[in-house]
């Protein structure tokens, strides 16, 4: 397998857009969730999220395009630009055949299929808008980002709920690795903040209902936790050979190490009581990264402040670095920004290796009251600190597991 790092990092996220504005937000503790101004909260019990605020998608896609694309493209496409300037790709000099796509996003156009919908009933079919079909479907953020930058190589959407964005990675490195491409854009995107999204997850009781207090509502792992803040955003890394990468001197932010891939086979929603997909994957990530559990620096949770999945989490960060999880910091980047579904993985990578960058472990905002269920040891507080090592988990709707292990990169 040949070695697999990543040169550049782009987001689009409620608490800033691009790396640098987006890690001072992480390292600052801000808060991205408010009320949600998307749609009319009427008749809902969930009346907040973490939203996308004030972005202005016309430095990358004209107003005649902007209409015909739903809101997850106007994430992607920045994200994908600010990327591939961060990683110093010059576009004109690589071979834009073994240049992939990897982008998945767990609701697709969803926004575009609800006011399509509202059109159907209230104006008939014709009145249907002929994109449609391109603009809600799920594989579209990675064809219209290979589309934009000529990425003819392997292009791959995969759609497993919250797990997307790591496994789009996961599966990136594995293509790189095994030599079927030299650069793969990688991660995912999500604007779901929507009449029936948020009505679906607030019914199965998946959601705060902290309306009231929407910047402590996302509490991981704290003993008040009482739901999930859905957010948006998108986040996208260049994963690139490291001799493809060294040759034209890129500057690297890590390495990627390891990756696991499981499902619990269990529930539809729930995580199987004792984590076991989740421990098998960790265990096969760190297999492959050849590290022993005592070697991690960071753990960049799941974390999703719902009591199911911060009780499992912690049982599997238990059962697999014992001692070790101790001392080992465990933060939840989604404390700040909220659930980004299918973009989750990605933008809390991002986060994970500005981490490696900065020297700075993030704080889990909101961590006041200790759950004895939840015995990790969460950073409550920014902590500077070197760190080598980290662990990315996540997981999805379905039994979905992905891990990756990436590391500070040596030659």
């Amino acid at each position: 397998m040949r070695r697999v790092v990543i040169t550049g990092l782009g987001v689009v996220s409620p608490i800033g857009c691009g790396k640098d504005a987006y890690w001072d937000a992480l390292a600052e503790g801000r808060n991205g969730i408010g009320g949600i101004s998307l749609f009319d909260t009427a008749g809902h019990s969930v009346k907040i999220a973490a939203e996308v605020r004030g972005f202005d998608v016309e430095p990358w896609l004209d107003k005649k395009e902007a209409r015909k694309t739903d809101r997850v493209i106007h994430f992607v496409i920045p994200a994908s630009d600010m990327a591939i300037r961060d990683s110093g790709l010059d576009m004109d000099k690589i071979d834009h055949d073994a240049f992939g796509v990897y982008v998945g996003s767990g609701e697709g156009g969803i926004t575009t299929t609800h006011e399509n919908y509202n059109i159907l009933k209230e104006k008939g079919p014709s009145r249907v808008s002929p994109f449609f079909v391109p603009m809600m479907l799920s594989n579209m953020p990675a064809a219209y980002v290979a589309m934009r930058f000529n990425a003819r190589g392997p292009n791959m959407a995969i759609v497993t709920a919250c797990a997307t964005a790591t496994h789009n990675m996961g599966e990136a490195m594995h293509t790189i690795g095994r030599g079927d491409a030299d650069i793969i854009l990688a991660g995912g995107a999500e604007a779901a903040i929507t009449p029936i999204a948020i009505a679906g997850f607030a019914n199965m009781k998946a959601l705060s209902t902290r309306n009231d207090e929407p910047e402590t509502a996302c509490r991981p792992f704290d003993l008040g936790r009482d739901g999930f803040i859905m957010g948006e955003g998108a986040g996208i890394l260049v994963f690139e050979e490291l001799e493809h990468a060294k040759r034209r001197g890129a500057h690297i932010y890590a390495e990627v190490k390891g990756y696991g891939n499981t499902c619990d086979a269990h529930h539809i929603t729930a995580p199987d009581p004792e984590g076991t997909g989740s421990v098998r994957a960790i265990a096969n990530a760190l297999k492959m990264a050849g590290w022993r559990p005592d070697q991690v620096d960071l753990y960049n949770a799941h974390g999703t402040s719902t009591q199911l999945n911060d009780r499992t989490e912690s049982i599997a960060i238990r059962k697999v670095f014992g001692d070790h999880a101790d001392k080992m910091p465990v933060h939840s980047t989604k404390s700040m920004l909220g659930h980004c579904l299918g973009a989750a993985g990605a933008v809390e990578t991002i986060a994970a290796l500005m981490a490696i960058e900065r020297g700075v472990i993030h704080p889990t905002i909101n961590y006041e009251s200790p759950d004895p269920e939840c015995r990790v040891n969460v950073s409550a507080r920014a902590v500077e600190a070197r760190v080598d090592r980290i662990i990315i988990n996540n997981a999805g709707f379905g039994g979905h597991n992905g891990v990756l292990a990436v590391e500070r990169f040596r030659d």
